[in-house]
C-alpha cells in the first residue's frame, strides 16, 4: 500500500467516526481530494484507492493534469477563484465549481459550456464570517445572486462553498460551520432544490460534518504538504 492509499483510508476513517458521532450515513458525506501542486502520478495511486473526485485550485495547472489522466473516469472540481479570462477553461475542462461569487463569472461560465456536455455543477462561495479582504459573497447577498444563478442554462445550482477562518475548538468550529448550514436551509426554503454544503477540511473536517457537511475537501491529510508554494 501506497503512503497516499494509506492516508486515505485514515481519512475515510475520520469522516466514517465524524458521520457516525453525527448519526448520519456515511454515504451522505462526499470526499474531494485536492490534488493542486501534485503531479499525475499522485491522482493516479489515489484514484487506484478508490478516490474519483478531485479538487485543484490553479486553472492551467488543472487543465494540464485533466489531459494527462484523461484515460481516467474522473470527477475534477474547480475549488480555487477564477478570473474572467479563465472561465472558458473552467466551463471545458471541469465537472464542478466551488467559487462562484459574482453573476459575471456564472454568465461567462454559462455562455462558455461546450455543447454536448451535462450542466456545469455550481456552488456559491459564500464569506460566511465575514473576511474583510475574503472572496465570496455576502450572506445577506447570496439569496439574490443564488436566484439570478439558478436561472441561467447550462448550470445546475448545486449548493454553497465556505472558507471560514481557523477557529479553535471542536464547538467554535461546528458553530461557524452551522452558519452556512442555516443559509442553505433557508434559501432551500426559498424554493432553490439545493443539495451540497462544500466545507470542512483536513483540520476541521468532524466539526464540519457535525454540522451538516456533504462534501469535505482534503488535500493535506491525502497527499501531504504541497510541493512548491502556491
Amino acid at each position: 500500500m501506497t503512503t497516499i492509499q494509506a492516508n486515505l483510508q485514515t481519512v475515510r476513517d475520520r469522516i466514517a467516526a465524524a458521520c457516525a458521532a453525527a448519526q448520519r450515513p456515511v454515504n451522505d458525506v462526499t470526499l474531494l481530494a485536492v490534488s493542486k501542486t501534485f503531479g499525475p502520478e499522485s491522482v493516479r495511486q489515489a484514484h487506484a484507492a478508490g478516490q474519483r473526485a478531485f479538487g485543484e485550485n490553479y486553472i492551467q495547472e488543472a487543465v494540464e493534469k485533466i489531459a494527462l489522466l484523461a484515460d481516467l473516469p474522473l470527477e475534477w472540481h474547480c475549488i480555487g477563484p477564477i478570473q474572467s479570462n479563465k472561465t472558458r477553461l473552467v466551463a471545458q475542462h471541469f465537472h464542478w465549481v466551488h467559487t462562484v461569487d459574482r453573476l459575471k463569472i456564472a454568465q461567462r461560465l454559462s455562455e462558455q459550456r461546450p455543447a454536448g456536455l451535462p450542466p456545469l455543477n455550481v456552488c456559491l462561495q459564500v464569506n460566511i464570517d465575514g473576511g474583510a479582504t475574503k472572496a465570496g459573497v455576502a450572506p445577506a447577498d447570496a439569496a439574490q445572486l443564488a436566484h439570478a444563478v439558478a436561472a441561467l442554462p447550462h448550470l445546475r445550482l448545486r449548493g454553497l462553498m465556505t472558507i471560514p477562518d481557523p477557529v479553535d475548538g471542536f464547538e467554535a468550529q461546528r458553530a461557524l460551520h452551522a452558519q452556512a448550514t442555516q443559509l442553505l436551509q433557508a434559501l432551500r426554503a426559498d424554493g432553490l432544490p439545493l443539495d451540497t454544503l462544500s466545507m470542512g477540511m483536513t483540520a476541521d473536517l468532524e466539526a464540519a460534518i457535525a454540522a451538516g457537511s456533504t462534501l469535505v475537501r482534503v488535500g493535506t491529510a491525502i497527499f501531504g504538504g504541497r510541493q512548491r508554494p502556491a
